[in-house]
């Protein structure tokens, strides 16, 4: 991963995000919205509307780190559920590669 260390939790805002925001923008949504500590060390991931640009946001103990990810073709998608979800390093990785996460169909 592109981090030194593992971050302790991956934190997924399923509600589209202005991506014209940058650090303090996002990092006001985690206090505000999210309820959450933006210097705990976790990694808040954010995306757009369409769903096609992702951004991650995270403290590395120096200051902020702010990531961005736009896919070509496709969207970012997180299984259906609250619109602040915690998910796997796994799942997160799935997801930025742009995979879709959710139940499979049963073949017949």
């Amino acid at each position: 991963m592109f981090l030194s260390s593992a971050p302790r939790r991956i934190l997924a805002y399923s509600e589209p995000v202005d991506m014209r925001k940058s650090f303090n923008g996002l990092v006001a949504v985690v206090q505000s919205v999210l309820e959450e500590d933006p210097l705990s060390g976790c990694l808040f991931v954010f995306f757009n509307r369409r769903g096609n640009y992702m951004k991650l946001v995270t403290w590395d103990r120096t200051g902020y780190c702010l990531f961005a990810k736009r896919l070509e073709r496709g969207r970012f998608r997180l299984p259906s559920g609250d619109s602040k979800q915690e998910i796997s390093e796994r799942a997160f990785r799935l997801i930025l590669d742009g995979i879709v996460l959710g139940r499979r169909r049963q073949m017949r």
